[in-house]
Order: structure tokens, then C-alpha cells, then sequence
């Protein structure tokens, strides 16, 4: 059996996607482990696509996950839906799949992680784009290992 006819096998990118900046992070061929890879200042959204299509490419990536900011009670608000159509165009404009995650406290957990390391997180927002786009991508790599162990 090939590496990609494995059930394990799957190269996803994760996004958690801000006004401002995306914050990238892509996982190990295994599917077991997210790691950050960069932040995306955005542009235009023809030239958003034009960044991760590179990236899509070089890392043969398979489906698209992206952080959904739900409300604390639940809810999906405003942000959540212009969180939605963008990655709707995304997924579109790249023709992969989108798959969803609470990304509800990620970024919280992002600066906690560097405050634990003594980094400044107000100096340092990409670093917890990036972070935060990781802590998404292991929510949905952890949760699809429980569903297919």
C-alpha cells in the first residue's frame, strides 16, 4: 500500500484567518502533528489565493481547515460569517475541500504559549497567527485520529 493510499495519510493546511493577517500551519505527511508555517499579511483576495496556491502546491495539500469564530455562547456572529465567505472562495479558488473548527480561545492559547516562553505577544501578533493556525490544524488532525484510530 502507497504512502498515499494510506487512510492515515493527509496533508492539510490550517487557517486561522484575521482581518489583517492569516496565520498558516500545515502538518506532517502522518497527519499526526501541526506545526506553524507562516503569516499571510492580506491583500486582495486574488493575491491571498496566489500565496497559498504556492503553498497548496508544494505541500500537496488535500483539504483546507480553517478556525470558525463561533460566539462564547455558540453562535456563528457576524465574523464568523465573513469567516465563512472567504474560505468559501478559498476552498473555491483552490478547489480543495474546507472543513471547519471552533477556533473559539486559539489565539489565547497562542499568547499564553508565548508569555510561557517569556515572548511579548503584543510584539509578536503574526508569531500568534501562526501559532493559532496550528492549534486549529491539531484540533482537526487529534479529532480525526479519534474518529479513524
Amino acid at each position: 500500500m502507497s504512502e498515499n493510499s494510506s487512510p492515515q495519510f493527509v496533508s492539510a493546511l490550517g487557517l486561522d484567518v484575521g482581518q489583517k493577517r492569516i496565520g498558516v500551519a500545515g502538518c506532517d505527511g502522518l497527519g499526526l502533528m501541526a506545526t506553524g508555517l507562516m503569516t499571510l499579511k492580506r491583500s486582495t483576495f486574488d493575491q491571498d489565493v496566489a500565496q497559498l496556491r504556492k503553498l497548496v502546491q508544494e505541500r500537496r495539500v488535500q483539504v483546507l481547515v480553517v478556525g470558525l469564530p463561533y460566539s462564547m455562547n455558540g453562535t456563528i456572529g457576524m465574523q464568523a460569517r465573513k469567516v465563512q465567505r472567504y474560505a468559501t472562495g478559498l476552498s473555491q479558488s483552490l478547489e480543495l475541500p474546507l472543513e471547519y473548527i471552533d477556533e473559539r480561545l486559539t489565539s489565547f492559547q497562542a499568547e499564553q504559549m508565548l508569555r510561557d516562553a517569556n515572548i511579548s505577544p503584543s510584539r509578536n501578533k503574526a508569531l500568534i497567527d501562526r501559532k493559532a493556525a496550528a492549534i486549529i490544524l491539531q484540533q482537526w488532525l487529534d479529532q480525526r485520529l479519534r474518529q479513524n484510530p
